[in-house]
């Protein structure tokens, strides 16, 4: 009596093995053409800090706040660079003003002074030498001082040189400055601006805006903290790129493309497709992580692939489980990318 039931329950399970066997193909055969992944939405995170030290003045945003590239984020106390910005603005102003004399050259006023100056000097060298000549011949005649004769030359020598160096100052003036002072003029200049450029860097430091497009996630410092470049003041979550970070099999390497077009759901959002594509496969493989899930039983080694994916209305959020389905008789996009219309990517 068991013998036949034994082998009734043998032709069942063999019948039911049949059967899941030829389901299984079925199935297979009808998805041949999409490839359904499980993953979790992936974002980047920058940590912002001022680029100078200081103290945190005011903060303007908090948690949660959405921000957009170049929105103003928090401000140090910019006294002490505003001095410093300041003091090489003015600088450079003297050094400009230098650089302006010395390509102007002597004004004309100036070149009459020394003219009449040397004029001067003349007379008085010939009216010198005259008088020293006529000492000469009194003394030769008994009628002065040897002494008197002796001054009388100095002066005229003296005046003669006085006359020598207007007349050298003059030659020097009609010349023009030296093109070796002038670029040296002009080098000076470049540093004082150089200068200047720095402390206006520094003192637009003490602004710190958003790096790009996000939500501040973390609100690490407050007003009256002391700020540096190595003391993070917020964490910011970037809202693009946004991608569905997945795993695939090796069998299905070969059917997988860079650019390919896929649809990403959420159980948050039922029976809502975002678009996405294929971004990146990785080069190497990797051991399945404990929270990849599939459909069927999958091979220890697996590729990490990134699905890129629109999020217009901002609904999906780092860390949330989507389905990815790729369609794998579509062509590679030849320009990836979101529509430009938010609601475009939304069926």
């Amino acid at each position: 009596m068991k013998k036949p039931l034994v082998f009734i329950g043998l032709l069942l399970l063999a019948a039911a093995l049949v059967y899941l066997f030829g389901l299984k193909r079925s199935t297979n055969e009808s998805d041949s053409s999409r490839l359904t992944l499980y993953g979790h939405i992936d974002v980047r995170q920058v940590d912002l800090a001022f680029e100078v030290s200081g103290r945190i003045e005011s903060m303007v945003v908090s948690e949660g706040a959405s921000v957009t590239r170049g929105e103003k984020l928090a401000q140090l106390d910019a006294r002490r660079p505003t001095l410093a910005h300041t003091m090489a603005e003015a600088r450079v102003e003297a050094q400009r003003a230098e650089l302006r004399k010395l390509l102007a050259g002597a004004r004309a006023e100036e070149i009459a002074k020394l003219r009449a100056d040397l004029e001067a000097t003349r007379t008085e060298a010939t009216n010198a030498r005259h008088h020293a000549e006529r000492s000469k011949e009194l003394a030769a005649r008994k009628l002065v001082s040897p002494q008197d004769y002796d001054d009388a030359r100095s002066v005229a020598e003296a005046a003669e040189a006085r006359a020598g160096a207007v007349q050298a100052s003059l030659d020097l003036m009609l010349a023009g400055t030296r093109a070796e002072d002038i670029d040296a003029a002009r080098a000076s200049l470049r540093v004082l601006e150089a200068e200047l450029n720095s402390a206006t860097i520094d003192l637009e430091e003490t602004t710190l805006k958003a790096s790009a497009a996000g939500v501040i996630q973390n609100r690490l410092l407050e007003p009256g903290d002391m700020a540096s470049a190595q003391r993070s003041v917020f964490r910011l979550t970037l809202t693009e790129p946004l991608w569905a970070r997945v795993y695939l099999a090796e069998p299905d390497l070969g059917r997988v493309k860079p650019g390919q077009p896929a649809a990403v759901f959420s159980d948050s959002f039922p029976g809502r497709a975002y678009l996405g594509w294929v971004g990146y496969i990785a080069p190497t493989a990797e051991f399945t992580p404990k929270t990849v899930q599939t459909t069927e039983l999958r091979t220890d080694l697996v590729y990490q692939a990134r699905v890129f994916v629109c999020n217009p209305r901002g609904e999906l959020r780092q860390g949330m489980p989507v389905t990815v389905e790729i369609d794998l008789t579509a062509a590679p996009l030849a320009a990836p990318g979101c529509p430009a219309e938010p609601g475009s990517s939304q069926p």
